[in-house]
Parts: C-alpha cells; structure tokens; sequence
C-alpha cells in the first residue's frame, strides 16, 4: 500500500510538495481552509480536507480523515504560512521601539503557536501509526534577526526550537522531525508581484524544496538530518 504524505498549507509550495510526493507514488492529503485552494488539491489527485491547521482539535481531526481515507499517515509536512496582523504595519513587525502587541501576536506568536500545533497533533498522529516524518518548513529568520523584523524572527527562532526539543523527543520512537529553512524568497504566485525582475537563481524552486522535503521524510533511522538549510547559488549565504 502506498504511504501518505499530509501537507498542511496546500496552495503554492504545500501545492508542489502534493504534486512531488504523488509523482513519486504516494499518497497525498493537503489540509485547506479556503474553497479555492481545497479545489485545487482536488484537482491535483489528491484528498482535500477543510481544517483549520492551527486549531488542536481540528488538525487532529484532520490528521484521523487522512488516515481513514488513505489507509495511513507517514509524513506531516507543514507549509502553512501562520496569521499575520491584519494592520497596516510593516512587513516582519518594524522596528521593536515602535512596534505594539497586536503585531508581537501576529508576528511572533501566532507564528509558533502554529508551529506547537502541528508538532504537537502531528507527532501524536505519527505514534498512532507507528512513525513517521514531521517536517517544519520555515524561512532564513529562523537563523537570524533582521532590523524591522525582529518580531517576525522571533517566531522563526521559536519554531526551530520546538522543532529541535520535538526531534529530541521523539527520535527513539521511530518518529523523525525536521526543520527546512529555505533562505530565500520562494518564486511562486503568491510572491510574483515582488520578485518580478529578480533573477531566477535568486529565488527557490518550489520544485527543488519540494524534493528537499521528500529526502528528509525518506531517510532511514541510521542517518537522520534535524536541520536542513536550502540556499539559491544567487542569494547571499550566511554561514
């Protein structure tokens, strides 16, 4: 019987981590709360499920679907982009000094919150069935703090310590977590208005982090990899 892979965010990364992973003869399972993107998922072969990802009880829910439909859940891959404040603000919170709690809440802790969710509903799917793969997708704020995005890096940093006490925690139960830190603005839709004129090997390949994502889940026991840090040859690497 073919694995399954759940991705919770199934739009434009979750969408080509969905289209990867059936390529490669999985099952899929993207989790969506808006009409549109669940249409999608339908339209890419695969079993779409309206839950709201940072809500316990609905990602668990959703997470027992997925199993009931497709025989199995053996990787949880959370793409999800977190709520943000819906003020007028500065992209990543601004500057500490000025900014206020409503974006700190946006920003920093709706951030890991989510995070906290998906670990935390994901890991007990994963015990039910015996292991598995949880990958936590984030970005290059998980490895830095910028000026005027401090806010947004502090939910980064808190992600990739869950993400870290989680592996830890679960590595001898045969369940393998994961944080990709794709540093780098990712070339999808969602991101065209911006990045129009960059040139190509500035940006990620939703492609190529989409196998990123499929070699974490894939390894065996004998060579886990808790971090992995993805960078295109034309966006400046930090060590």
């Amino acid at each position: 019987m073919p694995k399954t892979v759940v991705v919770l965010g199934a739009r434009n990364l979750g969408g080509a981590i969905i289209d990867h992973f059936l390529a490669q003869g999985w099952n899929a399972a993207g989790v969506a709360l808006s009409d549109d993107t669940l249409a999608q998922v339908r339209e890419r072969g695969a079993l779409a499920i309206a839950a709201d990802a940072s809500d316990p009880d609905a990602l668990t829910a959703a997470l027992a679907t997925a199993r009931e439909q497709s025989g199995s859940v053996d990787a949880v891959v959370n793409a999800v982009t977190a709520a943000r404040p819906t003020g007028s603000g500065p992209f990543g919170g601004g500057e500490l000094s000025q900014a206020d709690l409503d974006a700190f809440r946006g920003w920093t802790v709706a951030v890991a919150e989510q995070a906290f969710v998906f670990l935390s509903a994901g890991a007990a799917a994963l015990r039910a069935g015996g292991g598995g793969a949880l990958v936590q997708i984030t970005g290059g704020s998980s490895r830095r703090a910028m000026p005027g995005r401090g806010l947004w890096a502090a939910g980064a940093f808190a992600t990739r310590a869950l993400v870290q006490a989680a592996a830890q925690e679960l590595r001898g139960e045969g369940i393998h977590v994961a944080l990709l830190a794709v540093d780098a603005t990712i070339e999808s839709p969602k991101t065209a208005a911006f990045t129009q004129g960059h040139p190509s090997e500035a940006l990620a390949d939703m492609t190529q982090v989409a196998d990123a994502v499929r070699f974490l889940v894939e390894q065996g026991a004998r060579a886990y990899t808790h971090e992995l840090t993805v960078t295109p040859a034309g966006e400046r690497w930090v060590p």
